[in-house]
């Protein structure tokens, strides 16, 4: 759907984007990650053409992009542009005649956009009345309501409490089986593992991480296991032992890190020989481990 080629931008002495390249497939969910200043925000305002790259080209599907296909794109940037003085009604009146909408159109995807969103009564609604959450719905919907194929969201999970984040994470995942393509930047790590099937991480200007999400979770797990058992481990020839905690009398949860050349089943064995195993799994990390550690290291997997 989108393939960015060698982008790279400087402002003045900063380097904001170093020679990053990602391909993002259509009707999936992507996630662009990265801590503050990594250049996030620098790459997605390229994608919409509202600034240039130095270097580098922007593909969407497998042709240049241009102004015209960027209103066909859903964005919805970090900074929030709502009017204040208007009203929610035609607020989204106006956004959707500026995609190509008439009044018609707009209304139909409005309200189908607020029953999706359980804000059915907010059409006359003050914009300056409403609260941060509440202002992030309509944003939301002034994004999607061209039913755009490619929709791109810069932290689009802030100020939402966590029913109404729930509730927008539902409809994206609605979106990307209708066959909509959505890229988006976030902090909040747990919608990256609930939502994303691929991702690309960003740090100092570089990218530092690319690929499936899944694949990249076994890629850094670290054969450690998580063990509930009812009687105190010793560590043996097959496991150490990386923390233990009695949870109630006689139950402990205890982190096993499995020995160099021994297999998940002489783990098991061993662990039984010693307590009787009531649950055992092995540990993947979450993104947001993967995250703060490659931020640490600061290196690249290119």
């Amino acid at each position: 759907m989108l393939s960015v080629k060698n982008i790279s931008k400087t402002y003045v002495d900063h380097k904001a984007l170093d020679n990053i390249s990602l391909n993002v497939r259509k009707s999936s969910i992507f996630g662009l990650l990265g801590p503050n200043g990594a250049g996030k925000t620098s790459l997605i305002r390229i994608i919409n053409q509202i600034i240039n790259q130095d270097e580098g080209e922007i593909y969407l599907e497998d042709r240049p992009i241009t102004y015209d296909d960027v209103r066909k794109i859903g964005y919805m940037p970090e900074e929030r542009g709502l009017y204040k003085k208007m009203k929610v009604g035609d607020f989204l009146l106006f956004m959707g005649k500026l995609k190509g909408l008439n009044r018609n159109q707009c209304i139909e995807s409005s309200r189908s956009w607020f029953k999706n969103l359980e804000v059915s009564n907010w059409w006359n609604k003050n914009i300056e009345d409403l609260s941060k959450g509440m202002s992030q719905k309509v944003q939301f919907i002034s994004t999607v309501l061209h039913d755009p194929d490619l929709i791109i969201l810069d932290e689009p999970f802030s100020g939402f409490d966590p029913v109404n984040a729930n509730l927008v994470k539902s409809n994206l995942l609605r979106l990307k089986e209708e066959g909509k393509t959505i890229i988006f930047s976030t902090h909040r790590m747990e919608s990256v593992d609930e939502l994303c099937d691929h991702l690309a991480m960003i740090n100092n200007s570089k990218k530092i991480l690319d690929g499936d999400t899944e694949k990249i979770k076994m890629k850094y797990k670290s054969d450690n296991y998580l063990v509930t058992h009812d009687k105190k481990l010793k560590k043996d020839s097959c496991f150490s032992i990386v923390k233990s905690k009695e949870i109630s009398e006689g139950i402990f949860d205890s982190e096993v890190s499995l020995s160099n050349n021994k297999t998940y089943k002489q783990l098991f064995k061993s662990i039984s020989d010693q307590s009787k195993v009531i649950s055992f799994k092995e540990k993947i990390p979450s993104m947001n481990d993967i995250f703060i550690m490659k931020v640490k290291e600061g290196g690249s997997d290119e």
